[in-house]
């Protein structure tokens, strides 16, 4: 069970690409890249994003699933890598892509599946932030992202009015 989260972090779909583009333009001193690993799935639209700023094809998943909504369970691997890119990962670029690096546990599994990776996240939060290569924007341990395709359009009172409570 994690800590509970005392500040939001609304992200809009026009944010999210703005921030993956931004990771995308960063990779771009650390290509070619022979392969993308998104972590489902939260990797999902940044992998897409970043596959087709860097031109790459091969785009494989790993699902990992530790969360049930705010709520961090034990790590359960959904659907493991295909064998072709563990293989890939020995003589060639593999980059591993979330959206998110929290408190590190789902990056840690996948990177001990491909230990040779680059390991990419758009957000990435103190006590997970060493474990990745490159991320765009670091946001406080405290903070829920509320991803876009998370949320609905609704009412938010004032920040006075105790949001987070």
């Amino acid at each position: 069970m994690t800590e509970p989260q005392n500040k939001s972090f609304p992200v809009s779909w026009d944010q999210f690409h703005r921030d993956s583009r931004a990771l995308a333009w960063r990779l771009m001193n650390e290509e070619p890249f022979d392969a993308i690993v998104c972590i489902t799935r939260g990797g999902l639209v940044p992998a897409a994003i970043i596959a087709r700023e860097l031109g790459i094809r091969v785009i494989e998943s790993v699902s990992v699933k530790s969360y049930d909504y705010k709520d961090q369970g034990e790590l359960e691997v959904v659907k493991p890598i295909c064998q072709e890119i563990v293989d890939l990962d020995k003589t060639g670029r593999v980059l591993i892509i979330d959206d998110l690096v929290d408190t590190g546990k789902t990056g840690r599994a996948v990177q001990a599946m491909l230990p040779n990776a680059h390991f990419s996240t758009v957000y990435a939060k103190p006590l997970a932030r060493d474990l990745v290569n490159s991320f765009v924007t670091e946001v406080s341990q405290d903070t829920w992202i509320y991803f876009p395709w998370d949320m609905d359009v609704s009412y938010a009172p004032p920040i006075r009015d105790g949001v987070g409570d």
